[in-house]
């Protein structure tokens, strides 16, 4: 399912603010406006199947990789069956895994941002839709700093009563607390660890959320004009015209009809299974 380029093919801003030759207006018509960005959704709620966007293929897919032999799966604890909202990333962002952060003390994970999506829609693989972002956590994966936004797709019933993570708390009561023990304990039925959290496993406010999506933006752009090394990723783009990764828009249709894809239809048997962690 060819999507994205975490960096370039999907704008970080929504088009509610941006002009027909794809550059940001200098002013929003108002706060909640200057603050809605485009979510890529990798993953449904509900669902099992751990697919990412593939940063080192071609104009980045989604897709379900192989590991070790197998394809992966998030496995489910209880309460909890596999995803527990609307999971994806923001394009346009890139957490640099050269640098370090002084808020986590941590550098990057080579990944473009997470985003949890708390709305009441199902969404599907590959959905771009604009969210606004009412806070961030800041997970500790294996000694990387991982980014988990907070968002709501604006076009959610009840998107108008979130602004803050202080709303989430008031009308989505106990989320934000499943979300923590989602990412704490997720790897625990794989032998490993608990995932460790920076600022007390406290979630950030907006302003401070809002600071990480401009730093990691910066870090992308930064790429995208090849200031800093990328290593393996891949960063053909059909949005940033003078990138010198750009190619055209039907340089990368030939990319994609190029390409063979196929629907995994099989049965996992750990999507039946359930893990129940005791104290």
């Amino acid at each position: 399912m060819p999507v994205d380029n975490p960096c370039a093919p999907v704008l970080l801003l929504s088009t509610s603010m941006i002009e027909e030759n794809g550059i940001p207006t200098k002013r929003a018509r108002n706060d909640e406006y200057e603050h809605l960005f485009n979510m890529v959704v990798e993953v449904p709620p509900w669902t099992n199947a751990k697919m990412e966007i593939a940063t080192e293929e071609s104009l980045n897919p989604i897709k379900q990789d192989v590991k070790d032999g197998k394809l992966p799966y998030v496995v489910n604890i209880f309460p909890h069956k596999g995803y527990i909202w609307n999971y994806g990333a923001l394009p346009q962002t890139w957490e640099d895994p050269h640098l370090k952060d002084k808020s986590t003390d941590c550098c990057g994970d080579n990944n473009p941002i997470d985003v949890c999506e708390i709305g009441s829609k199902v969404l599907s693989h590959g959905d771009v839709v604009h969210v606004k972002i009412p806070g961030i956590l800041a997970l500790i994966d294996q000694g990387e700093t991982d980014w988990k936004l907070t968002a709501i797709n604006v076009n959610d019933p009840e998107a108008s009563k979130f602004h803050d993570i202080e709303d989430v708390k008031k009308y989505k009561p106990g989320y934000l607390e499943a979300t923590l023990n989602w990412f704490r304990f997720y790897k625990i039925p794989e032998g490993k660890l608990e995932n460790q959290f920076a600022f007390n496993g406290e979630f950030n406010n907006k302003a401070f959320a809002l600071k990480v999506i401009k730093s990691t933006h910066e870090c992308c752009k930064a790429l995208l004009m090849e200031k800093c090394d990328g290593g393996a990723i891949n960063w053909t783009n059909v949005q940033v015209c003078d990138s010198p990764f750009h190619c055209s828009k039907e340089e990368a249709r030939s990319l994609v009809e190029s390409v063979s894809f196929s629907l995994n239809k099989g049965n996992n048997e750990e999507d039946q299974v359930w893990h129940f962690l005791g104290k």
